[in-house]
């Protein structure tokens, strides 16, 4: 006769639940797909915005200082440019809260002609398309642009699209804390560029 017993069966030896393959397939797909897109994206941001490709030749036809956050470095670059006499046209775009100081235009630097514009609209868009106008007026055949580091490869961008000759671009350092915003910046206003406004 069998005896009857209240206590619970072990269950450390039945089989836990485990995923079927074509589940641990998909999850395995999706862990490697986002890892991947990943490192892209760092990679890119770091080409872009962290590290472009920057540089201009000993002399050009005009150097063109864009507007915007953290214009102390860029007037420095930009006036030591002028007077390195690396052009015979300086540029200092003033359209926005950023602009240049009282008597920025002001410094006389022999052989060297300094323009303040006010670029319409008062954007990277409306300082490209200025600079564009007065390239084609003076017969220009190349350009530096000096901006911040993570401007580098949109401000190329938009230049390129008005001045169908060269562009350079000389950049300036920035604090080490404007670099998350101005990353994020940059990604979101080179992302318009090339899907929204892509005229010049």
């Amino acid at each position: 006769m069998p005896v009857l017993s209240n206590e619970i069966p072990d269950q450390s030896d039945r089989p836990r639940d485990v995923p079927p393959p074509r589940r641990r397939r998909r999850r395995k797909v999706l862990i490697v797909t986002l890892a991947a897109g990943l490192v892209a994206f760092c990679g890119l941001t770091a080409r872009l915005f962290v590290f472009p490709a920057s540089g201009m030749p000993a002399r050009v036809d005009a150097i063109v200082m864009l507007n915007g956050s953290a214009t102390g470095d860029r007037f420095r670059t930009a006036f030591n440019l002028g007077y390195a006499h690396r052009a015979p046209v300086l540029l200092i775009s003033s359209g926005n809260s950023f602009g240049p100081p009282d008597g920025v235009c002001g410094p006389q630097i022999p052989h060297l002609k300094v323009i303040c514009f006010n670029p319409n609209p008062p954007t990277t868009q409306g300082e490209v398309e200025y600079v564009g106008r007065l390239a084609r007026q003076n017969h220009w055949h190349s350009i530096a642009l000096v901006t911040i580091t993570p401007q580098d490869s949109r401000a190329r961008l938009r230049m390129e699209r008005c001045f169908s000759q060269h562009v350079y671009v000389m950049t300036a350092p920035i604090p080490w804390q404007m670099w998350p915003y101005q990353l994020a910046y940059e990604w979101a206003a080179t992302i318009k560029a090339l899907t929204v406004n892509t005229a010049c």
